[in-house]
């Protein structure tokens, strides 16, 4: 049982020289970071140190993408996590989530080295553990991130009607597709407006109206949104666009709430479950008793 507690104080080792690194009186500055400051166009060149957070970031991400990627496929994650990192609007990039998720790996490798090394846990159950917790913490990271793209897809779906409701309206005032992108991107708060304000801002970079939406609609991966897609991008071809958006928001709406009365009906039938269960439970208890005593009379005969 050496081996983990020798892990786990190499990893101790490591993190303690990084963090110690970044402090100013335990690393002196060379001289050659001290004067760069003074030198023309070397002022925002990263230093060379070798044990820094820096290097270290530099030589862990490509190995933490190559080992994430791997293992979220093999669990069977499909979709890609840039794509997943872009709808939530996520400060993270895909290199710096999967060294996030190293860290808790090895975190979760650390804490399972400590509790094998006191020799308390079986063989057995000590080798399940130091293989279970660094993919349980890789597996927790992954799963917030899913939960939040899943979250704001729904989001998505909820608010789409009464956007297209105000879109429609405004297209009827008289507004164009672009200005009346910009409006509701600009006085929303929701979801939706948060994906138009970047959609906008894709417009104003040089894409089209219809580019820009279709690549919010590929980015977002709702079905409202891809059947509502080539209604707007009609806005060149259509002089009554907004009729057409009103009579699409009116089935979305429809669809809502064909969806919330199913889902009303299985919270429905799910609310007969226990209930059939404790009467279940105490009648076949019953039944048992006069069968139980019918074998004792039978073998005693």
């Amino acid at each position: 049982m050496r081996e983990p507690l020798i892990l786990s104080a190499l990893a101790l080792w490591v993190g303690a020289v990084l963090i110690l690194a970044e402090l100013r009186w335990f690393r002196r500055p060379s001289l050659t970071e001290r004067l760069r400051p003074f030198v023309p166009g070397m002022s925002g060149a990263k230093h060379g140190s070798v044990w820094s957070v820096e290097s270290f970031r530099e030589v862990v991400t490509p190995l933490a993408q190559r080992v994430g990627e791997a293992v979220a496929r093999t669990l069977g994650v499909g979709e890609d996590v840039t794509v997943r990192l872009r709808r939530v609007h996520a400060p993270l990039d895909a290199a710096g989530f999967r060294v996030r998720q190293l860290g808790w790996a090895i975190a979760g490798f650390a804490t399972a080295s400590s509790v094998v090394a006191t020799g308390v846990l079986p063989t057995p159950v000590a080798l399940f553990t130091m293989a279970a917790a660094p993919l349980f913490g890789f597996l927790i990271i992954e799963q917030r991130l899913a939960t939040d793209s899943a979250a704001w897809q729904d989001r998505i779906q909820r608010e789409l009607p009464v956007v297209i409701e105000q879109l429609a309206m405004l297209l009827n005032a008289g507004y164009s597709l672009g200005a009346a992108l910009n409006r509701l991107a600009a006085r929303g708060h929701g979801a939706c407006a948060r994906d138009l304000s970047v959609v906008c801002g894709r417009i104003r970079q040089g894409l089209t109206e219809p580019e820009a939406l279709r690549e919010w609609a590929s980015l977002a991966r709702v079905p409202s949104l891809d059947r509502l897609l080539p209604v707007l991008t009609r806005t060149d071809t259509s002089s009554d666009l907004g009729r057409l958006l009103s009579a699409e928001a009116r089935v979305l709406r429809q669809d809502a709430q064909r969806d919330r009365v199913a889902q009303i009906e299985r919270h429905a039938q799910q609310v007969w479950v226990p209930v059939t269960v404790a009467t279940l439970v105490p009648g076949v208890i019953f039944l048992c008793i006069p069968f139980v005593d019918a074998l004792h009379r039978f073998a005693a005969n």
